[in-house]
């Protein structure tokens, strides 16, 4: 690690959003710890950012794992910022099983909380530092069947505030980011990418004009996590294109 480098782990950095954070945060200088259960995507992400000028590390991680969480922040060499973007869906109340509930609020919000627990100590080391945790706006609206990932993102704004309450003193603050539709087509592993395909009624959706891209979020994560957010926390930011605002009829 180079003299000075800030550290930022990004967690599910393997692909989708959480490699565009990695890589966002690479490009602004800082060394990515890239965590990914899926250890061959780690690596790949990895391989990615350093092909881009930047510094990372791959760490095989699954955050549902206690130990595994400790052990990957106990060998870090700091950390200065922290995302939790991990996350995994699976089917709710109608096609689903305890055992999906129980996966998915393992991955998605008690993951977030471990990953947080041992990340402290070191952003306190480090004299403070952001933590953002990627919800969704599944989190205040829903489709059938999806209670499992609907919980699992709402529980992560009720930790939000929560850790922004209990790390403040030690000049960490925490966020939320809740991503609206993201083509993650583009940062996926390699062998998978292709172009994304978006029809007109696609576009229409957003008052922007066009579906989110996994760069939306990381540049959010970027400046959540920079000085210039340094009296926020707390806080959910919506990242949408105005699609949970826009009044649709049928």
């Amino acid at each position: 690690m180079a003299v000075g480098r800030r550290v930022v782990a990004v967690t599910g950095a393997g692909q989708g959003i959480g490699r565009a954070v990695a890589l966002a945060f690479a490009a602004e200088g800082a060394e990515v710890l890239v965590l990914d259960r899926d250890a061959a995507a780690a690596d790949e992400c990895r391989r990615e950012v350093a092909a881009a000028g930047g510094a990372a590390q791959a760490v095989a991680c699954d955050v549902a794992d206690p130990e595994a969480v400790a052990a990957a922040f106990g060998a870090a060499p700091g950390c200065d910022a922290l995302v939790c973007n991990a996350g995994i869906g699976g089917p709710g109340i109608l096609t689903g099983t305890m055992e999906d509930w129980t996966r998915v609020l393992a991955t998605n919000l008690t993951g977030a909380y471990l990953c947080c627990r041992a990340a402290a100590p070191l952003l306190r080391a480090a004299g403070g530092g952001g933590i953002v945790l990627v919800s969704s706006t599944r989190a205040v609206q829903s489709e059938p069947d999806s209670e499992p990932y609907a919980a699992s993102k709402a529980g992560l704004l009720g930790l939000t505030h929560a850790l922004a309450a209990s790390l403040g003193p030690a000049g960490i603050r925490v966020n939320a980011i809740c991503p609206g539709w993201i083509d993650t087509s583009t940062h996926r592993r390699f062998a998978d990418r292709h172009a994304p395909v978006h029809s007109d009624a696609d576009r229409d959706q957003h008052w922007v004009g066009r579906v989110g891209r996994p760069e939306d979020v990381a540049a959010a994560c970027v400046f959540l996590c920079s000085p210039a957010a340094g009296f926020i926390t707390g806080q959910q930011l919506v990242v949408d294109g105005g699609m949970t605002r826009k009044m649709i009829y049928v």
